[in-house]
């Protein structure tokens, strides 16, 4: 075994066979080797797990990948990482595999961050797509329209028409039908909201046979929070109403499994009302704005 105390004879110019011991040697804090240097086979460093960092300089930057041993961090252009991994001053090229399920066309996937923004591109494609959990929730296309597949959005209607409402009563509308719920949120006449926002919501009712002595009738969206009401007097009327539509629409602060349903109510004259399963008249709308 060479000794290391004579590491200075030997390190010039010379290949190296075995190991060099340094344990124990005063003074000797550096090895200092000018030249390339070829490591064959395993290499660990801080093995004993000493809160010592571990530094490597490029050309132009000292702090080129620098692993900050008592914080647990390593930086990429920095000296102080602030987090697990850290990369500052510049972007992260990574490139899928042509075999890797998911790849979209040739693209190469690109982030980075210029000031406190970040900077997510996807070349060779017409789409930018963003994973969350790895799925997909997000795309800008070519035009810089943005598609959200999971945002909470749901549009339905009546599977058939309810008829001769009873007065004096407030009726939750079966809208048994839907023609998408993205996010699958709808259910038993009742949109839940998955996570806390503020959501659009709209209801349009195509009524038929409104009674002239009706006091009033109303129809409301009845969230967990408030109700979102839409109220006539139709004693002004000279006849029954044969066809009427109304609507009524809020946008709703909601928390995470909050509920939002509609409702009807006719107070006075018969029960006449119906209520058309028409989708172009009697529908329940709803979508997520942030």
């Amino acid at each position: 075994m060479t000794r290391a105390k004579d590491i200075s004879k030997i390190l010039t110019d010379a290949d190296i066979s075995g190991n060099i011991d340094v344990d124990g040697v005063t003074n000797l804090d550096v090895v200092d080797i000018d030249g390339a240097f070829t490591q064959d086979g395993g290499a660990v460093f801080n093995e004993a797990s000493a809160d010592v960092d571990f530094r490597v300089e490029s050309n132009g930057n000292a702090n080129m990948l620098f692993v900050d041993g008592g914080n647990d961090r390593v930086g990429i252009g920095t000296a102080t990482p602030l987090s697990k991994l850290d990369v500052t001053g510049g972007f992260i090229t990574v490139s899928k595999d042509a075999n890797t399920a998911g790849r979209v066309g040739a693209s190469e996937y690109i982030t980075g961050s210029t000031a406190n923004d970040l900077i997510v591109q996807a070349t060779g494609s017409t789409i930018t797509r963003f994973y969350q959990s790895g799925v997909n929730s997000l795309n800008i296309d070519a035009i810089g329209a943005v598609t959200k597949p999971l945002q909470p959005a749901f549009h339905v209607k009546l599977s058939s028409s309810q008829t001769n409402f009873a007065v004096a009563t407030t009726h939750t509308i079966s809208f048994a039908t839907e023609i998408y719920d993205q996010n699958a949120d709808f259910a038993s006449n009742t949109f839940t909201a998955p996570v806390t926002g503020k959501y659009l919501l709209v209801a349009n009712m195509g009524l038929l046979n409104i009674d002239i002595d009706a006091t009033y009738l109303f129809i409301h969206i009845a969230t967990s929070n408030r109700n979102y009401t839409n109220i006539k007097d139709f004693r002004a009327l000279d006849f029954d109403a044969t066809y009427w539509s109304q609507s009524v629409t809020g946008i709703a602060d909601m928390d995470a499994n909050d509920t939002a349903i509609v409702q009807l109510r006719i107070n006075g004259g018969a029960a006449q009302t119906d209520l058309e399963a028409n989708e172009a008249y009697t529908y329940f709308s709803g979508y997520l704005l942030g």
